[in-house]
């Protein structure tokens, strides 16, 4: 089983290869310390204030103006360009077929629960939409595309929530289609945390942006191959540009146990959640559930599903136990 085999090497030391010296020379990814990414911001101006930094931060999270500085506004002045020779590109297209449609341009981010995929993706949807060429930006989660509990009941899969397996492919497929062939409105499901579950008479419409993020687990799993020869796309075949967001696996362990404690006093005691029978565990009974799920089903996910794909990414994000970015991985092949 792939997580007995990881247990017998200790998690760091395989996650830290994309780092190491050792495979530098060959790496397809050129690595930045944080301060040397910052300097490639060039001269744009951070227009973010703390208030509204405060709005964009997930619970745990600690980034700082400083960092968003430094981080972010580099890797927003990245996208702009990118989003700006693709509007070309298209139009060129556009010319050629002689028609006019937009063609958003479509970001993935993909990484661990708790790794802060949320966090990332809200302050590049603020970001980007501050750029004069494409203000219109808008964020998706793959939340939405999750099978309805009653669904994943009948096949047996509630141990397997978040898994690929879990999610209704053919429909994330037929959005992201929607979404890139310029269609004005798409629609998509409507994914409840407190519920658990997918709310049946609610929707997101999505019309036309410049820009969408898509943030999910498994967003970067590549595609199935058909016996047929027939290509079967996944979500990733649609992405113009797509993050990885990364950390030592013990500290996501520890990052989605301390989330756990603290939504005990938040989310799991609002009426009709989900996990409200964890709200009024003690502390010990508390760390101990959360570090039995997130053995037996997030820390196997990982293995299994998420940071395999890592290396297909454009840019890796690499968070240090503080949850600061501390290494910037662009992909240079």
């Amino acid at each position: 089983m792939v997580v007995r085999a990881w247990l017998k090497k200790p998690p760091a030391e395989k996650n830290k290869r994309v780092f190491g010296a050792s495979s530098k020379d060959v790496s397809p990814y050129r690595s930045f310390t944080a301060a040397e990414w910052g300097r490639l911001r060039k001269d744009a101006e951070l227009m973010l204030t703390e208030a509204e930094l405060e709005k964009l931060r997930g619970r745990g999270e600690t980034v700082s103006l400083d960092e968003v500085e430094e981080i972010y506004l580099p890797l927003s002045r990245l996208l702009n360009l990118y989003v700006e020779a693709s509007q070309d590109l298209y139009g060129a297209t556009n010319a050629f077929l002689g028609r006019e449609i937009k063609v958003p341009f479509i970001i993935g981010v993909a990484g661990s629960v708790a790794v802060g995929k949320s966090t990332t993706s809200r302050i590049l949807r603020d970001m980007l939409a501050r750029w004069p060429s494409h203000p219109k930006v808008e964020l998706i989660t793959t939340d939405g595309f999750l099978f309805p509990n009653a669904t994943l009941e009948e096949r047996g899969l509630m141990q397997r929530k978040g898994f690929p397996e879990s999610f209704d492919l053919r429909n994330m497929r037929r959005f992201l289609s929607q979404v890139k062939s310029g269609q004005p409105e798409v629609t998509a499901p409507v994914y409840s945390h407190e519920a658990y579950d997918i709310l049946p008479d609610e929707d997101i419409v999505v019309t036309q942006p410049d820009v969408l993020i898509v943030e999910g687990l498994n967003v970067l799993q590549p595609a199935s191959l058909a016996k047929e020869g027939n290509e079967i796309p996944f979500v990733s075949d649609y992405f113009d540009f797509s993050i990885y967001i990364d950390a030592e696996v013990e500290t996501i362990e520890e990052w989605y146990i301390e989330r756990f404690m603290s939504l005990r006093q938040t989310a799991f005691r609002e009426p009709g959640a989900y996990f409200r029978r964890y709200a009024d565990l003690d502390d010990e009974a508390a760390r101990a559930t959360a570090h039995d799920i997130w053995r037996r089903i997030n820390m196997t996910n990982l293995m299994e599903n998420i940071l395999p794909t890592r290396g297909r990414a454009d840019l890796i994000l690499h968070k240090s136990s503080s949850h600061q970015i501390d290494r910037v991985l662009l992909r240079k092949i």
